[in-house]
């Protein structure tokens, strides 16, 4: 009996692996996403970076080994590379929107089509805080992605990633919306992130997020692993606020934001009951700043903000995403509770202050110096953001980079851009500058000579 049924299993088996998937079931063609696909993908590029690294020995720090062994103070070349992905999103002017992290500090970019074509990319605009950037390649024939509305997205909806996951070339994945109005990841500002268990690895970072319809509904960014490769949990900046980064990208060159000048974090329980608040949806405002918008509507602290130009708030992340999505400079109204009642009041988001560095000092040239965001201020970091550094300049020779928060000048506190520029007002301009800086958590001393 054993040996029949054995038999019969090799019998079947072979028969069962040849046999062919029918195209139709009782007349009715099987699903396929081949007919998207084949609209979506020429769309969507591959982007491979070369960045070129000046790297200098620590022993060249020494002026006595060079004396000694006469060799010249010349850093050596070294040439790092990376891939990502890539979404056409206007196909007239060549423009392309990807993840900053991908083309950041890029001395060259190639992008490759899906027809075979390489062009050498250009850059429109970078917006690290998003994560995002936008590029531009001398091209005709080009298709563009349509954008969706990511605010019509449900958990349960299907989704494919496109993207060059690990060099291999272009690559689709499914799944479904996971989650959504994710945030958490340090470094970034600005976080509504789309969680999604279609493959996404490392290559993907830039590529599209489509729905079924064909549309764009994110930008896949980042992975959740343990090992480096992909668990089932990726994420996507929403199509909403990439919409409104690759504008001011293409307008401006860059994101032009304010601040409402306050400081807000997330109702609790306790604080929703105490200040009225039955479903703890807001965020609470905690202080004021002095001679800020919010403090010309009148906004007080203890105030629990609902709405800001028509962007729901429900946490502090929220307000965050809205502060960063208001245009500047035009009147937009806030909704909020105070004691218990509903409010409103009208304001305009006010530009932030830049404070170049060779305003200050010579040696700061290549610096541009802001106040500390608001987000940061939540929790309880004071001092000045350095916002952006030229790669060539002495504060970068010195290890500094865009991103540290610097708290003191010489041993004197730094709580605002008035601190640093009377500290470096009151400093010798031949002696050293000592700069304390927070990064990552972390405290530094860098010294500029």
């Amino acid at each position: 009996m054993k040996s029949l049924a054995t038999l019969l299993l090799a019998v079947l088996l072979p028969a069962a692996a040849s046999a062919a998937l029918p195209a139709e079931v009782d007349g009715q063609p099987l699903p396929s996403l081949a007919p998207v696909l084949e609209e979506v993908t020429p769309s969507v590029v591959n982007i491979y970076t070369q960045t070129r690294v000046r790297v200098r020995s620590p022993l060249m720090s020494d002026p006595f080994f060079r004396r000694f062994f006469n060799i010249p103070d010349v850093p050596r070349e070294r040439v790092s590379q990376s891939l990502g992905s890539g979404v056409i999103v206007d196909a007239d002017q060549g423009f392309v929107l990807t993840n900053n992290h991908v083309i950041q500090g890029a001395d060259d970019i190639a992008v490759t089509l899906q027809d075979g074509r390489s062009l050498q990319g250009e850059i429109v605009g970078t917006d690290p805080d998003t994560d995002l950037a936008v590029i531009r390649i001398p091209a005709e024939g080009l298709k563009a992605l349509p954008l969706a509305d990511s605010g019509d997205l449900r958990v349960g909806d299907f989704v494919v990633a496109v993207g060059n996951p690990f060099g291999l070339g272009q690559t689709v994945t499914s799944g479904i919306v996971s989650a959504l109005g994710r945030a958490g990841f340090r470094g970034l500002e600005f976080q509504n992130f789309i969680q999604t268990d279609a493959s996404i690895n490392p290559g993907n970072s830039g590529g599209a997020l489509i729905n079924l319809r064909g549309e764009l509904v994110g930008i896949n960014s980042a992975i959740f692993t343990p090992s480096g490769g992909n668990v089932g949990i990726g994420f996507a900046i929403p199509s909403s606020m990439a919409s409104y980064v690759m504008g001011q990208l293409i307008r401006f060159g860059e994101v032009r934001r304010g601040s409402l000048g306050v400081v807000v974090q997330d109702l609790t329980a306790e604080l929703a009951g105490a200040f009225g608040v039955e479903n703890r949806r807001g965020a609470l405002v905690s202080e004021v700043l002095e001679g800020s918008a919010a403090e010309s509507a009148g906004l007080r602290a203890g105030d629990v903000l609902t709405e800001l130009g028509g962007y729901s708030i429900r946490n502090a992340q929220d307000f965050l995403n809205a502060e960063g999505q208001v245009p500047v400079g035009e009147p937009l109204s806030i909704a909020f509770v105070r004691d218990g009642r509903g409010e409103s009041a009208r304001l305009e988001i006010e530009p932030s202050v830049e404070l170049a560095g060779e305003q200050l000092d010579r040696r700061l040239a290549g610096a541009v110096f802001t106040e500390l965001p608001s987000s940061q201020r939540v929790e309880g970091v004071r001092g000045v953001l350095l916002d952006s550094l030229a790669r060539e300049s002495r504060l970068a020779y010195e290890g500094l980079r865009p991103g540290d928060v610097i708290t003191s000048v010489n041993r004197g506190r730094v709580d605002n851009l008035d601190d640093l520029r009377e500290r470096l007002d009151s400093a010798s301009r031949r002696g050293p500058l000592l700069f304390q800086l927070r990064r990552n958590g972390e405290v530094y001393i860098a010294r500029v000579d």
